[in-house]
């Protein structure tokens, strides 16, 4: 087998390239190098393109063709809820104009088998307090919510006339770090953006603490990145079955944690004394989010190992491990 993974050298695409070469799969990644960085890949060779542009689809297909692939995994998209709200048309031409060239690509050059990064942005903000696959009306309150659930759209209505197998994995707060040389290279989640401002000596900011949570603050479901690797594994697996009930799980833990919890976390594992400040809601952040795993748990034998300490432990580790960011700890409860 011969996985193509489009943003293999980001965050997630790069952990789970690394969860596929440890089960000996060969992989070629694609990537605009926007986040990634090529090092984070191993031996996997490297195709640079913008899957959005115009002529993005021929050379995906000629990708495919030479390097015999027979299944992708599709991350690369913009992920920004609040960027996604401030500039709503580069979202959809980026997102959506990616996933149909993915999916003309894997037509024209026949492969079968798709495994889609989609997202808990897809629910909006349900009516329930733990969201199963299922719920409707699903109702993404945010342009990149918007994009991940029409791209779910766009590859089941490829299934039956071009014979795809396809396969949407609706992920919740992804965190944390396997590898060291693979943490999370942008500062755009939580966890990252807490140990910047520390970084910066700081006062890290809540957004928002009047939501309707038992401390104000916004409740997700926060799954370990090495977890969300494996369920890609898995997936993959889950499409060579001839019979499949279902094409969307969640991959989360079914457990929320608050935005202030993490915080309080993040004292406890970095061991620094901080005062976070708190600002205004940002725009399409909705007040919980929390996933039902219990169809990956049973369609794909799929379970989170990590909890919340894990992840931030990991995450804060691969953070100090860097050069660029390290944080002398005795040096900084020290300062003025």
């Amino acid at each position: 087998m011969t996985v193509l993974v489009t943003g293999g050298c980001g965050y997630i695409g790069a952990h789970v390239v690394h969860a596929l070469h440890k089960k000996g799969e060969k992989v070629v990644a694609v990537d605009d190098l926007s986040y990634g960085n090529p090092s984070r890949i191993g031996n996997a060779r490297l195709y640079g393109a913008d899957i959005s542009s115009p002529d993005a689809a021929a050379r995906l297909a000629q990708i495919m063709k030479d390097e015999q692939v027979d299944s992708v995994i599709h991350f690369a998209a913009r992920k920004q809820v609040g960027e996604s709200m401030e500039k709503p048309l580069w979202y959809y031409r980026q997102n959506i104009d990616g996933m149909i060239n993915v999916l003309q690509a894997m037509h024209d050059s026949d492969v079968k088998k798709l495994v889609f990064s989609s997202s808990a942005a897809t629910y909006g903000e349900p009516a329930v307090e733990v969201v199963p696959e299922d719920v409707v009306p699903m109702i993404p309150i945010n342009p990149y919510g918007q994009t991940k659930l029409f791209g779910e759209w766009m590859a089941r209505a490829c299934e039956q006339p071009y014979g795809i197998r396809f396969c949407a994995l609706r992920y919740f707060n992804v965190a944390g770090c396997g590898p060291v040389e693979l943490e999370d290279p942008a500062i755009l989640n939580l966890i990252p953006m807490l140990f910047d401002k520390l970084q910066q000596s700081k006062a890290p900011t809540i957004f928002g603490d009047d939501y309707p949570t038992a401390d104000g603050t916004c409740i997700r479901d926060y799954i370990h990145v090495s977890d969300l690797a494996n369920a890609h594994v898995a997936a993959l697996d889950y499409l060579d079955r001839d019979e499949r009930a279902y094409d969307a799980f969640n991959v989360g833990t079914g457990k929320g944690t608050s935005v202030r919890e993490i915080v309080d976390e993040v004292k406890k594992v970095t061991g620094l004394p901080f005062t976070e400040t708190v600002t205004a809601r940002r725009p399409g952040d909705p007040a919980q989010l929390i996933g039902s795993p219990k169809r990956i748990n049973e369609e794909m034998g799929w379970h989170a190992q990590y909890d919340v300490h894990d992840i931030v432990k990991s995450a804060w580790a691969a953070w100090q491990a860097n050069p660029a960011h390290h944080i002398d700890t005795e040096s900084w409860k020290q300062r003025d």
